[in-house]
C-alpha cells in the first residue's frame, strides 16, 4: 500500500490549482505561483510513473517516440504558452527563451553532476563509465548542439530551426528504435502499477496520462503569469524567475527518478535518462517554439531574439558543446562533473552581458582543448552511434 501513497499524494497536489483554474478563483501572485507550480510538479511525477509503465504494453519504437514527447510535456506546456502569447505581446518571446535555456542548462549544470556525485557517494568510484549504446544519444546531441550556434548568429528561432531540430529528433527516434531493446526497471509507484492485471494496468496508465496532461495545461498559463507578476511586484528580474523556477518544477520528477536509479546501483541508466532528456529538450522543445508561434500568428514567422536572448542561447549552446566533448569518451569523472557544476554556478553570480560572453568563450575554449587532446574520441563516438546495430552493450 505504501507504494500507492506517492501516486495519491501527487494527485492531491494538483487539486488546489485545478479548483482555482476551473472555479475562476484568484489569489495573490506568490500563492498562485506556489500552487500552480506544485500542480505541475505533482502532474509531472504522475506522468513519469505512467510513462515508465507504458513501456510494458507498447512497441519499442512507439514507446520511444511517445515517452520522448511525454518527457518534455511539462516544459513544453509553459513554453507553448509563452510562444503563443508572443504573437500578441512580443515581450513574451523572451520568456519562452528563458524557460528553454534554463531547462537545458539545469540538466547539464546540475542534474548530470548530481548523478555522478551520487555514484561516487554510493560506491566511492570517481568515474562513471557509460555503455557504447549511449553513443546514439550523444551523436544526435552533438549534431543538434553544433547546429544550435546558428540560432544566436541569425538572431531568430525560425521554422528553419523547426525543420532541422525536429528532423534531428525524428532521426534520433528512428535510430534508437533500431538499437537495443531494454526492459524498463520499474521503481516504487511505477512498480505497483506494473503489477496490475494488463487491462487494469492499461486503464490506470491511460487515466494518469489524461489527468496529468489536463493538470499541466490547466496550470501552465496561471503559473507562468504568476511568476511574471511575482518578479514585477518584488523588483526581481522576471526573466530569471521564468528561467530557473519554472524548469525546477517541471524537471524535478525525472531527476528524482534518475537519482533513485543511481542510488540503487544503476547509475548508467540514471545518467542515460538525463542525456536523453537533454536530447529531447534541445531538439523537440526548441524546434516546436517557432511552430507554435507561427500558428498563433496565422502565418510563418520567426521568434525574434534581443541581445540578452542571443547571449543566453549562445551560452546554452557553448555549455552543451563542452558537455558533449567531455562525454565523447563515454566517461564522466567526479572532477569533470564538478567543473560542469562550478561553471554553471558561476553564471548565476553575475548578470553582466560581458560575463555571459566570457563564460561562453570559456566553454568553447575548454571544448576545443578536449578535442585537440583526444580527437579520436569524437570520431569513435560517431562511429559507435551511427553503426551500433547489434544490440549489445560493449
Amino acid at each position: 500500500m505504501t507504494r500507492w501513497f506517492p501516486i495519491l499524494l501527487a494527485a492531491l497536489t494538483t487539486l488546489p490549482a485545478l479548483v482555482l483554474r476551473f472555479g475562476g478563483y484568484h489569489l495573490a501572485p506568490g500563492t498562485e505561483a506556489a500552487l500552480f507550480g506544485l500542480a505541475i510538479l505533482g502532474a509531472a511525477f504522475l506522468l513519469t510513473w505512467a510513462a515508465e509503465v507504458a513501456q510494458v504494453d507498447i512497441s519499442q519504437g512507439l514507446a520511444l517516440a511517445f515517452l520522448a514527447l511525454i518527457a518534455v510535456l511539462p516544459e513544453y506546456a509553459v513554453d507553448l504558452y509563452f510562444a503563443w502569447r508572443a504573437a500578441a505581446q512580443p515581450e513574451y518571446a523572451s520568456y519562452a527563451t528563458a524557460n528553454m535555456t534554463g531547462a537545458n542548462r539545469l540538466l547539464i549544470g546540475v542534474a548530470w553532476p548530481l548523478i555522478v556525485a551520487l555514484f561516487w557517494w554510493r560506491g566511492r568510484q570517481r568515474e562513471l563509465q557509460l555503455p557504447h549504446s549511449r553513443s546514439v544519444e550523444l551523436v544526435f546531441l552533438t549534431a543538434a548542439t553544433i547546429y544550435s550556434f546558428v540560432i544566436p548568429l541569425k538572431g531568430t528561432i525560425s521554422l528553419l530551426d523547426t525543420l532541422v531540430l525536429v528532423g534531428c529528433f525524428v532521426a534520433y527516434m528512428w535510430r534508437t528504435a533500431h538499437g537495443e531493446v531494454e526492459e524498463p526497471e520499474l521503481l516504487g509507484p511505477a512498480e505497483a502499477l506494473g503489477e496490475l492485471r494488463p487491462a487494469l494496468r492499461r486503464t490506470a496508465v491511460g487515466l494518469l496520462f489524461v489527468f496529468s496532461a489536463v493538470a499541466i495545461f490547466a496550470s501552465a498559463e496561471r503559473f507562468a503569469e504568476a511568476l511574471i507578476h511575482v518578479g514585477k511586484n518584488a523588483g526581481i528580474d522576471e526573466f530569471l524567475l521564468v528561467q530557473w523556477l519554472a524548469p525546477l518544477a517541471s524537471e524535478a520528477p525525472e531527476v528524482v527518478i534518475a537519482c533513485i536509479l543511481t542510488l540503487r546501483g544503476d547509475a548508467q541508466a540514471g545518467m542515460g535518462a538525463m542525456i536523453s532528456s537533454k536530447v529531447n529538450q534541445w531538439t523537440l522543445l526548441v524546434g516546436t517554439l517557432p511552430l507554435v508561434y507561427s500558428i498563433a500568428m496565422g502565418a510563418p514567422a520567426a521568434l525574434q531574439l534581443d541581445a540578452r536572448q542571443v547571449e543566453e542561447v549562445l551560452l546554452t549552446s557553448a555549455q552543451s558543446l563542452f558537455a558533449v566533448m567531455i562525454l565523447s569518451n563515454l566517461r564522466l569523472s567526479l572532477v569533470e562533473a564538478a567543473g560542469l557544476f562550478v561553471l554553471f554556478g558561476g553564471q548565476l553570480l553575475f548578470s553582466d552581458p560581458h560575463v555571459r560572453y566570457g563564460f561562453s568563450a570559456a566553454y568553447l575554449v575548454l571544448a576545443a582543448a578536449i578535442f585537440v587532446r583526444r580527437p579520436k574520441d569524437l570520431l569513435g563516438l560517431f562511429r559507435n552511434g551511427l553503426r551500433h546495430h547489434n544490440g549489445q552493450q560493449q
